[in-house]
């Protein structure tokens, strides 16, 4: 049930905000968030209750400092790539990249030296917890790419409307909403492997397919792709995030929960950086020496960029199969 929100609400995303740019200008997308943060605020202080016993475990300041230059850092420099002139190679990105690793590693000798660390990472002990989470991770970067390359796609190569954008996507969010607490029951009956080798051999394929639309596509065709995507993201997603979690013993479940829900958020933004830096990058070369691009030369460079995204989202998902191949069930609490 987490999963069917934690997932569907970014798959609708798009046909929301398509709705609303049609309608109203860009602004509104962050007025309309105002007074639903609001409620969420208000809802939460008074229905939710504890049931969990309470702890007061003392913040380490410098750990959190750490840890958000560390992840901050490596999201700044792949969002900054593709930027205008900027490239992997420009010295902007190559320091950013280099401090937010260089905090990371700090950060992670820092907890290993605690006795109450911020994040335990002894998790990363125990096998199926570290390849769930990595799976995880790449199908959350190709997800949430997905999710924004496709728009910006549709939009400026195939020259679809927001509104006609969204309702194309529509189909998939709400499946995938659906195939959630499905792939929560069949995980129950048959473990993670019959659904996730499944799952990572339909991503793969879809995502091969991408690569081959251009422009005159017909919006069914994408509407179908986008299905297929998002429900090899529901029969990968909670099968891997639970039977990584499984093989934790007690005392670690708050630090293997925090760690997949903070890299999953992080792997997403990463994720969406670096497919659109290599789009807008395949982009401008393909721009490199025109003066005055016509509207066909334009379509087409956007096209180039978008193929050589998807082409990198292949690679991707085709490494999430194969981390698939070695999940096996773990109900038990000591380490492989």
């Amino acid at each position: 049930m987490m999963g069917l929100v934690i997932m569907f609400a970014p798959a609708i995303g798009p046909t929301v905000s398509g709705l609303i740019i049609e309608s109203l200008t860009w602004r509104w997308l962050f007025y309309l968030v105002i007074p639903i943060a609001l409620f969420s605020l208000v809802f939460g202080y008074f229905v939710l209750k504890n049931v969990t016993e309470t702890s007061k475990p003392k913040l380490d300041v410098f750990s959190f400092i750490l840890s958000t230059i560390g992840f901050g850092g490596i999201v700044f420099g792949f969002s900054t790539a593709g930027k205008g002139d900027s490239s992997l190679a420009d010295p902007l990105v190559i320091a950013s990249l280099v401090i937010g690793l260089l905090a990371l590693v700090t950060f992670a000798i820092r907890q290993l030296k605690m006795e109450e660390p911020l994040l335990d990472i002894r998790v990363f002990r125990f096998p199926m917890f570290a390849l769930g989470l990595i799976l995880v991770m790449l199908v959350m970067m190709t997800m949430f790419a997905l999710m924004l390359v496709l728009p910006m796609y549709m939009q400026s190569a195939l020259l679809f409307t927001a509104v006609a954008t969204g309702l194309i996507m529509l189909p998939g969010g709400i499946i995938n909403g659906a195939m959630s607490p499905i792939m929560g029951r069949l995980f129950d009956k048959v473990g993670p492997r019959p659904i996730l080798i499944p799952g990572a051999i339909m991503l793969v394929i879809t995502v091969f397919t991408y690569r081959f639309s251009t422009p005159g596509v017909d919006e069914w065709v994408l509407a179908l792709q986008h299905v297929f995507v998002m429900v090899s993201v529901a029969m990968i997603m909670m099968p891997a995030q639970t039977n990584g979690l499984n093989q934790l013993p007690k005392e670690l479940y708050p630090h293997g929960t925090a760690i997949f829900n903070t890299l999953m958020q992080v792997s997403g933004a990463i994720g969406a950086a670096i497919f659109i830096s290599i789009m807008e990058t395949g982009r401008t070369n393909a721009l490199s020496g025109i003066q005055n691009p016509s509207a066909e030369q334009q379509i087409e460079a956007v096209t180039i960029g978008a193929q050589q995204s998807f082409s990198f989202g292949l690679i991707f998902a085709i490494i999430a199969l194969l981390i698939a191949l070695f999940i096996r069930s773990k109900n038990t609490k000591n380490p492989a």
